[in-house]
């Protein structure tokens, strides 16, 4: 069923792979100088009020990408999935405790976008089960909840008594081959942003215990155990596109849901981490990016210099008096104007990226004999991973 959509999408990522299969944080500069000057010289010519737009309205970034990509609302329209019908999932009860509004609102979503069923549910990677708790209440199912954090575990059976929800947890390892085992007593199996490798371990169980009914929302592509994708489904494996790991994050480099405090902060930190990558390049002597371990909240609140002592002993570059904060910082700012720039034309392959990966797992699912549907459970402005995948043995 998803065949042409997936060869014509895979057709046209394959022809343009030069302008998306790229890791912009690693170059200082544009890096189609030599191969597309015309759109380097559009993208220098970009004032901040249409960068912003066109990172901001994926339309307007699609009619401004056309001189260089004439395909690109071509590409755009196979993106295109259809909205799932709804139900009603509300109940009397006051389920969303120490839950965020945004968040609860897409397990509102998601669960609604499910047909009502009492089989037993399998929730994968439930954290608190609210998901869980939610279909408990609505469907008056029973709902296993897998979670292998004790301590998301224990909170979650303590809401779910506190409700009256029918819900049991499972303290457990995903990758565990006998967590498989639950799909026996459960006939369905739910699960809302489950993260990479850990959604694809739930499709296999689902296919090789023979489950009745699945609702997947995939997420965090890129969390894989292997350093390149494997695709899951033949058509996949004769692909043209080949991945990364590092390819797979493009899936996901779109975010709605930031706080303007969380915005300012993920800017402070491009500025801070491309401003040491200038230092660390000179202080070296190499011309090459030089991976930084991931940064806690703590590192950006001192000062800059600080920070950079710190990414430097834990690199082992040596540290040297003299260091000019301002100097390089002024650096970091340049490249970060580069950088935001070269994402501008990454970030009109996002979507067809995520929708290549999403059509592997439905062709996958629908050659070991399940009807899939694919669709969208929920606004893009609530969740940019808004997509479903719904098989039925």
């Amino acid at each position: 069923m998803w065949q042409k959509k997936f060869q014509q999408l895979d057709t046209l990522l394959d022809r343009y792979r030069p302008l998306w299969q790229v890791r912009p944080f690693h170059h200082r500069h544009l890096v189609w100088q030599q191969t597309h000057k015309d759109l380097c010289r559009a993208l220098g010519e970009l004032d901040e009020a249409s960068l912003h737009q066109f990172e901001s309205h994926a339309d307007d970034l699609v009619s401004w990408m056309t001189p260089w990509v004439p395909e690109a609302n071509q590409l755009r329209q196979l993106c295109d999935l259809p909205s799932l019908p709804k139900r009603q999932v509300e109940t009397l009860d006051r389920l969303d405790v120490s839950v965020p509004g945004r968040k609860w609102r897409q397990i509102q979503e998601f669960a609604a976008a499910q047909p009502p069923s009492t089989l037993t549910a399998l929730e994968w990677c439930a954290g608190k089960g609210h998901l869980g708790r939610l279909l408990a209440k609505v469907d008056g199912c029973h709902v296993i909840s897998l979670e292998w954090q004790e301590q998301l575990c224990e909170h979650g059976q303590q809401l779910a008594d506190k409700t009256g929800a029918t819900q049991q947890f499972v303290c457990a390892d995903a990758f565990d081959n006998k967590v498989g085992e639950h799909l026996h007593t459960a006939g369905r199996a739910i699960a809302l942003h489950a993260c990479g490798d850990l959604h694809v371990e739930l499709m296999h169980h689902w296919v090789q215990r023979g489950g009745r009914y699945l609702a997947l929302s995939p997420c965090c592509y890129h969390l894989i155990r292997t350093p390149d994708y494997r695709a899951l489904s033949q058509m996949g494996q004769g692909a043209k596109v080949c991945l990364s790991r590092d390819d797979l994050k493009l899936a996901l480099q779109e975010t709605v849901t930031a706080s303007a405090g969380d915005r300012r902060r993920r800017q402070r930190e491009l500025m801070w981490r491309l401003s040491f990558d200038e230092w660390q390049r000179m202080q070296r002597g190499v011309n090459e990016y030089l991976p930084t371990p991931s940064i806690r909240n703590s590192d950006l609140s001192g000062r800059f210099e600080d920070f950079c002592r710190k990414q430097a002993h834990f690199k082992q570059v040596p540290w040297q008096t003299g260091f000019e904060p301002e100097y390089w910082l002024e650096q970091g700012r340049k490249r970060l104007w580069a950088l935001r720039r070269m994402e501008l034309v990454t970030h009109l392959f996002r979507r067809p990226l995520e929708t290549w990966l999403v059509l592997d797992r439905a062709h996958y699912l629908e050659e070991q004999g399940a009807q899939v549907t694919v669709g969208t459970f929920c606004e893009h402005s609530l969740t940019p991973r808004n997509i479903m995948i719904l098989a039925e043995q």
